[in-house]
């Protein structure tokens, strides 16, 4: 294991580079939040790729193949989905905002009013999703190491706040473009042909499985439809995806770049679950289906390819994490923590250091996140519960602000509070696992969001008229002239 263990060392020595390097172009709030507006197509479509792309989409997506066959390709394949959606039909419009976070939008749609309780309900998502990552570290540093769980998150989790917390967006968005070339290379170029020949090819593969495993919908119709409702309308109104939109450095980049990303995705989801069939074949009595792709990276890939397969699995799991902890502590810093202070500032108070401000938040916000990865067990319950709230409280009033004049504050404040709370109470009447909560919850904040926003007075023309302006992309600053490492 000496030289996939060197491989992973090499690895993690240019993370930490990286984020080094990160920290000298980030001199200001929107160098260090958004990398300054401006990443050409290239970067643009590898970093949204690997931020949506991460252990659940690895790890998971193998495992699912392992249970269900081809149509355990389905949940990557909704999470693609729902990329090619934001940015064929709305990344334009968001990236002209030009604002830092999704609360930010609804302030400026609704008239300053919706944005601070949107931004507790996004907060708890990005939160949760940055815990969910970092647990991930201790699956991939046993495999490694054989280190126990603890030690695994502390180390993991570390090196990616070392990092962000360094250089911000501009650190991120340079591990992720390294971390998506990694990823390609080990899953799709190395371990799916290696698993297909090891597993006697998709002939003994067909031969030694039921044929449910080749069946497109084998998964079950009400699982598809549940991966839409949470994957797909997750990707068109999460922080940590909105705030990867923001780096685009025009709309076409954020439309064309995007789209080249969530086919990718759909590319990648189809080779995890031909990956996890072929481990079936291989090794048909695994104590879990999670299992999977450690074991078949340890068993049939020869030295050193072991080590760069197994970077790609970490690199899956940090670029995702560190995409949530960015945006969890945006949201924290700009949302919450900006409106809290603002009620308690003296008058003449000075302007805070914008970096130094963030800085501190992503610190603070990542070792909240190794404490609770640390204490938390259920993982999938965790992330059932912030994608529930995050779909069932914010769905409604974002794309509705996007889509319908109409809509008011009042209907949107209604929508998120009527929407969270049903989707609280359903997940204790129904179980967190299950899925009425998100169905009903969003069906309420529909509801609401709708009889509300006709019940009361419009949104004020100015407001507006303003919104309209920000949409088109006057009235706001243009993005900085792109620099050789941006294109």
């Amino acid at each position: 294991m000496a030289v996939d263990y060197a491989v992973i060392v090499v690895y993690l020595s240019g993370m930490l580079a990286m984020g080094w390097w990160g920290m000298r172009r980030a001199r200001s709030k929107s160098e260090f939040l958004v990398a300054g507006r401006r990443l050409g197509p290239w970067m643009y479509s590898g970093t949204m790729a690997a931020i949506v792309l991460g252990g659940a989409s690895t790890i998971g997506g193998v495992g699912l193949g392992y249970q269900y066959g081809l149509s355990g390709a389905w949940m990557v394949f909704t999470i693609g989905l729902g990329l090619l959606a934001l940015s064929v039909f709305f990344s334009a419009r968001i990236a002209r905002l030009k604002v830092y976070t999704v609360s930010e939008m609804l302030d400026l749609r609704y008239g300053g009013r919706a944005g601070v309780i949107s931004g507790v309900v996004m907060w708890a998502y990005t939160l949760m999703l940055a815990v969910t990552s970092t647990i991930a570290y201790a699956t991939i540093f046993d495999v490694l190491f054989d280190v126990n769980r603890t030690v695994a998150i502390i180390l993991g989790g570390t090196i990616v706040v070392a990092y962000s917390t360094l250089g911000g967006m501009w650190s991120i968005t340079i591990t992720d473009m390294v971390q998506f070339v990694v990823k390609t290379i080990g899953v799709l170029l190395l371990l799916l042909p290696i698993a297909v020949v090891k597993a006697g090819g998709f002939s003994e593969m067909k031969a030694k499985l039921p044929t449910e495993y080749f069946d497109p919908l084998g998964i079950g119709g009400e699982t598809i439809f549940t991966y839409v409702l949470i994957y797909t309308f997750g990707m068109l109104i999460g922080q940590d995806i909105w705030q990867r939109v923001f780096t685009a450095r025009s709309d076409s980049t954020a439309r064309w770049g995007g789209t080249v990303a969530g086919t990718y995705c759909l590319v990648y989801a189809l080779a995890g679950a031909v990956i996890g069939t072929a481990a079936k074949v291989m090794y048909p009595k695994l104590p879990s289906a999670d299992a999977a792709f450690a074991t078949i990276v340890k068993d049939v890939l020869p030295v050193g390819v072991r080590g760069l397969v197994l970077a790609a699995a970490l690199a899956a799991v940090m670029s995702t994490s560190s995409g949530a902890l960015i945006a969890c502590a945006t949201v924290a810093n700009n949302d919450i923590w900006s409106w809290l202070r603002g009620v308690v500032a003296k008058e003449g108070e000075g302007e805070r250091d914008e970096v130094k401000g963030n800085r501190a938040f992503i610190l603070l916000m990542g070792v909240a996140v190794i404490v609770i990865a640390i204490a938390l067990n259920n993982v999938v319950e965790a992330l059932t519960v912030a994608y529930n709230l995050l779909v069932g409280g914010l769905l409604v009033p974002i794309l509705g602000g996007l889509l319908w004049r109409r809509g008011t504050a009042a209907g949107a404040l209604a929508a998120v509070a009527v929407g969270g709370a049903s989707v609280i109470g359903l997940m204790a009447g129904f179980g967190i696992l299950a899925n009425e909560p998100v169905y009903y919850g969003l069906l309420a904040s529909l509801a609401v969001y709708v009889v509300v926003s006709l019940a009361t007075k419009p949104t004020d023309a100015a407001v507006l008229s303003a919104w309209r302006e920000r949409l088109a992309g006057r009235g706001t600053e243009e993005p900085a002239t792109p620099d050789p490492v941006t294109v």
